[in-house]
């Protein structure tokens, strides 16, 4: 007997009246696809997301990492914790000896590096999903709702 096996069709999403809701959902879906990339290589998005931005700025307080990621101090130490564990980030003392200065190591830039494919794969299915107009005006968009709800 041949049985055509077919992909049960997705019931779209509802739009929910809460701003906050539907970001949280959205969020999590796109941290689940990125996720399946990143952990063949044993890294978490949010890792990926540390590790890129010390790339991006070069050296960081916590306090200045925390301001660009939008992630509070808690949060922020107990992921550098594990970051400094593995050798990917390293901190030294600021000039102020209360502040500490956070870089990536050589590993960490190898890490960042091992990331690329997997990291690539998750953007670019997002991308082919989304079109290119709709890539580029959700990263405007996403960007300024973090900003207004900054402002608030």
């Amino acid at each position: 007997m041949n049985v055509e096996r077919t992909t049960p069709e997705r019931t779209p999403f509802p739009v929910l009246p809460c701003g906050c809701a539907n970001l949280r959902r959205a969020a999590r879906a796109v941290t689940r696809m990125y996720d399946r990339e990143l952990r063949q290589i044993g890294l978490e998005p949010t890792q990926y997301t540390i590790l890129m931005a010390l790339e991006i700025k070069g050296e960081a307080t916590q306090g200045e990492l925390g301001a660009v990621l939008v992630l509070d101090s808690t949060s922020l130490t107990r992921m550098l914790g594990l970051l400094i564990k593995h050798g990917w980030v390293a901190a030294q003392t600021g000039k102020d000896r209360r502040q500490r200065l956070l870089h990536l190591t050589p590993a960490g830039r190898r890490k960042l590096q091992e990331a690329d494919k997997p990291w690539e794969r998750a953007q670019e299915r997002l991308k082919t999903k989304l079109g290119e107009v709709a890539w580029n005006q959700m990263g405007q968009l996403l960007t300024e709702v973090a900003q207004a709800a900054l402002d608030v």
